[in-house]
């Protein structure tokens, strides 16, 4: 894993400046400590840069990119990992290509030369984005891996367009403006962000299974994207109902084995993160089973017994032999690194489960890991969080009876009592917009649709004012596919909105790639594996949630591997304490807030109303608040205290200097060494 950006003038003449692609490169030295790299094509007027983690091929010189095609006709920068490259190598080698690297990057720019962006991507299976430059199309691509787990954001100037796999690599670049829009602030303080959108003003991602074309003609940039991919369940008309339940069992476990494989080549070591969850410890087994030596296993543990994980996690790694690593974290420490956690978040966060991740993956780089693989993506395939059990539960059972829905309305109830407004909302929410389009409001979107009230009073006049009328639905709603949701069972429908919304814009992001990146840390999460995730598409709603449980095809496909009290257990919303739940929290939170949240760092940012900030923690310390109301404003107050720390960091700081600073720290200059 590594970090890109670039710049693609207007005009060819417009010569780019080296020293700022060092600077974009140095300002995500994280991402890769060991190297960078800039090229541009003499008289085209673009140019990129790369700053590189070396996991496959250590060698400096040879990995380095940017790499330019020896006929100086194609420009390529990749982030991530392309997996089962070994085998597209020596099959392109047969065919008379020559490489000049051992690196997993270089398929890329072989496959692309030979035959084309359109049937490359099919063969490309991973975790990347990158970009490309074809001299002979005078146009850029910009590609993100199908669920979106590596990231791309890009700004257009007046000067041309500018990207990289981190805000502040845009925000490197001084043409690009920083500025928070209304509708950006409204989704930070409510949570769920809108697909292919950021909060800043001008700023895009480019969306997961889409590629970004930027054509330039007559002296301007034409932007246009497309799908590749995406999640596709099948309509209920159209599945394949004689495959039996033993079919889709051996199916899952053929392809999740296959993606954990695969995701063990490196030539560094790969280690596992480890919670309570079958997710991770189906993980840790197979890779155990795998390896030839003990795994390493890197777990977090809480203080608070009711929200930690480790004793469990500690069962699978004796089970499977690994070498488990356990951090222990008191509630009080977490608020302690706020700050910087969302230096690299870039985005508000409604838990410290964020906080705790950062600091995991400095202790994962500390004791010298580079990679580790993740569960992250079991849930969203196979149906494993309590929203999704209510969905299924309130629109894809057509014939329980009276007593069967009462049994599960308590289960989901009791379930849910740690994180009541959280996971789901205390009381039922429907929105018009999303009714219109998914046939009802998903469960998922229900706790942060019920925080959507609380945004105005927050907001400055200003913002406010800007959003009168605006619904927040109504804008998520229009950027799902509809054709992706027709005729599709309730469960599917559930399962494609969360990918779309939840993956992406948390768990990958605050949850996953910018945490674990932080530290120089990659991440593999093998269940977002594409054929892994076209197999589980094909498993029928009710082998998904049997019953009552949950994930039932998967705990099947893996009881071999797990002990007993982990194969019989519910899923288990693992997250931080809330700040309310423990006093020295609540106070190191208080502390923050008497800086960010003070009249002065308020009125200053213009953000935020100094009343409405007061009379939320007033209704907050009100004896009469209950528990799932404070769980729902301890998220609120999260993201007021985040949207000012961005303010802060990437608004009224100055970026392009810093990013200047950054390149001098470490040394990098132009031009890059040979």
């Amino acid at each position: 894993m590594c970090g890109i950006g670039g710049v693609f003038s207007v005009s060819q003449e417009r010569r780019v400046d080296p020293q700022l692609l060092v600077n974009m490169a140095a300002i995500q030295a994280h991402r890769g400590p060991d190297g960078f790299g800039i090229e541009s094509i003499e008289g085209l007027g673009v140019g990129f840069c790369h700053a590189r983690l070396s996991i496959i091929d250590l060698n400096e010189s040879r990995g380095r990119q940017p790499f330019l095609s020896e006929d100086h006709q194609v420009l390529m920068a990749h982030n991530g990992e392309f997996y089962d490259f070994q085998r597209i190598r020596a099959d392109l080698t047969a065919q008379g290509i020559r490489f000049s690297s051992k690196s997993d990057s270089e398929i890329l720019l072989r496959l692309y030369q030979q035959q084309g962006l359109e049937q490359t991507l099919p063969m490309l299976r991973g975790e990347f984005a990158f970009a490309l430059f074809d001299r002979r199309e005078d146009c850029l691509y910009l590609v993100r891996d199908r669920f979106g787990v590596k990231p791309q954001y890009w700004a257009m100037t007046p000067d041309g367009l500018v990207f990289g796999s981190e805000l502040k690599v845009l925000f490197a670049h001084p043409a690009v403006e920083r500025r928070f829009t209304s509708d950006g602030l409204f989704h930070q303080l409510m949570q769920t962000m809108v697909p292919g959108t950021t909060a800043f003003a001008g700023v895009h991602q480019v969306k997961p299974g889409h590629v970004l074309k930027v054509q330039r003609t007559a002296g301007r940039l034409e932007v246009s994207e497309w799908a590749y991919w995406d999640v596709n369940f099948p309509r209920q008309a159209d599945r394949d109902r004689s495959l039996d339940e033993a079919h889709h069992i051996a199916s899952v476990r053929s392809a999740l084995l296959e993606a954990v494989e695969l995701r063990m080549v490196a030539d560094v070591p790969v280690g596992c993160y480890l919670s309570g969850g079958i997710d991770s410890c189906s993980i840790l087994g197979l890779a155990s089973a795998v390896s030839q030596s003990p795994v390493k296993a890197f777990t977090i543990g809480f203080d608070d017994a009711r929200y930690d994980e480790s004793p469990i996690a500690e069962q699978m790694a004796q089970a499977t032999g690994a070498q488990q690593d356990v951090m222990r974290l008191s509630g009080q420490e977490l608020y302690g690194h706020m700050e910087q956690t969302l230096w690299h978040t870039e985005r508000t966060i409604y838990n410290t489960l964020a906080v705790a991740k950062f600091l995991m993956s400095r202790h994962v780089n500390n004791v010298d890991y580079k990679v580790v693989m993740t569960g992250e993506g079991s849930d969203e395939l196979f149906g494993g969080y309590p929203a999704f059990r209510r969905d299924m539960f309130l629109h894809g059972l057509d014939d329980l009876a009276d007593d069967e829905r009462a049994s599960w309305e308590s289960l989901l109830q009791d379930s849910n009592a740690l994180v009541q407004g959280a996971m789901l909302a205390a009381d039922q929410i429907d929105d018009p917009a999303l009714d219109a389009v998914v046939g009802f409001t998903p469960s998922c979107l229900q706790p942060w649709l019920a925080c959507a009230p609380l945004v105005p009073d927050l907001l400055a006049d200003e913002h406010r004012q800007a959003l009168d009328g605006y619904s927040p639905g109504q804008a998520i709603a229009d950027q799902l596919d509809p054709e992706q949701l027709e005729g599709r069972h309730a469960l599917d429908k559930a399962q494609y909105v969360w990918i779309k919304t939840m993956l992406e814009g948390q768990i990958l992001t605050w949850g996953g790639d910018r945490v674990d990146m932080a530290h120089s840390m990659e991440a593999r999460p093998a269940f977002l594996d594409h054929h892994l995730a076209e197999a589980a598409v094909q498993v029928p709603p009710e082998l998904r949630i049997k019953g009552k449980t949950e994930k039932y095809v998967l705990r099947e496909a893996m009881a071999g591997l797990l002990p007993e009290v982990l194969y019989k257990r519910e899923k288990f919303a693992f997250m931080a304490p809330p700040a309310h739940t423990e006093p020295e929290k609540w106070q190191q939170m208080k502390r923050l807030a008497d800086d960010y949240l003070s009249d002065a760092a308020i009125e200053t940012a213009g953000l935020l109303s100094k009343t409405g900030v007061r009379a939320l923690f007033d209704r907050h310390e009100d004896p009469s608040t209950t528990d799932a109301e404070r769980v729902q404003m301890d998220a609120v107050i999260n993201h007021l205290l985040g949207v000012q720390m961005l303010h802060r960091m990437f608004v009224a700081s100055d970026l392009p200097e810093l990013a200047r600073q950054e390149a001098d720290r470490l040394g990098w200059r132009t031009p890059v060494p040979a």
